[in-house]
């Protein structure tokens, strides 16, 4: 029964709200890449470039990183050579400490000294060993994830050399530094929509770039992340730059 008044929607219904939906970001460059496809008759392969952004999520769904079963056994496999680890040093240990303490009338405090350093020495090697061991499959994960954020760069870069190799100033009157012949065909309304896909596009890459760390706590990833981000804002400022000398100048 809803409270009188109406009442907040109960949790289950809120959860979805809460994080990035692959299949929410697939559908949006979906509803892209058909209007590009339909608008652009010339080869213009800003299509194919969404294709790959595409591809990338269907990475993160298909191999979600720390839930995928691979990242299990690595685990696993980690957590059994720890607790191996584990059993070894306490055994080399008391080994060490019974026969130190059968033989206590001739040890003398020097070679007592010898024994405890190098108890201290395999306990130490121990905790190191033991740290890179818990850490590998979180490296896993980061490898992985570092892969596709890297790809997620290149095509941000891919995007900015399809709007760069668009001049609008070729639209603008012979006076005004325009009227190159070599300028590109599109007409004033077609290149404005060109630069506000390929805007929109860079906007969906930080997204796919921040879906790919979800669920991550990894600094070295979030920092990716925010590079990637702001990398993105910085080419999609250019764009809006250009699309600007393209709006119509105010009459006198």
């Amino acid at each position: 029964m809803s409270a009188p008044g109406g009442s907040a929607p109960p949790p289950a219904t809120r959860r979805h709200y809460d994080r990035l939906d692959p299949d929410k970001v697939t559908a949006t460059l979906d509803r892209l890449r058909e209007p590009i496809t339909r608008s652009f008759v010339e080869p213009r392969h800003l299509a194919d470039v969404v294709l790959e952004v595409r591809a990338v999520v269907g990475q993160v769904t298909r191999e979600p990183g720390a839930a995928a079963p691979w990242h299990r056994a690595v685990r696993i496999g980690s957590r059994v050579a720890i607790g191996l680890l584990v059993v070894l040093i306490v055994v080399a240990v008391g080994s060490a400490v019974r026969t130190g303490a059968t033989q206590v009338g001739d040890v003398r405090a020097l070679d007592w000294l010898q024994i405890v350093e190098a108890g201290v020495n395999d306990v130490v090697f121990a905790g190191l060993a033991i740290f890179f061991l818990r850490s590998v499959p979180d490296r896993i994960v980061r490898r992985r994830t570092l892969g596709l954020l890297h790809r997620l760069r290149s095509l941000a870069h891919i995007f900015d050399m399809h709007q760069m190799s668009k001049d609008p100033e070729s639209l603008l009157p012979l006076g005004e530094g325009g009227g190159n012949p070599g300028g590109d065909p599109m007409s004033r309304a077609e290149l404005g929509r060109y630069y506000d896909y390929c805007s929109e596009l860079l906007s969906l890459v930080a997204k796919v770039a921040a879906l790919c760390a979800e669920a991550s706590t990894d600094a070295v990833v979030l920092e990716t992340v925010s590079e990637i981000e702001n990398l993105t804002n910085g080419m999609s400022r250019k764009i809006w730059q250009k699309i600007s000398l393209l709006r119509p100048a105010p009459l006198a």
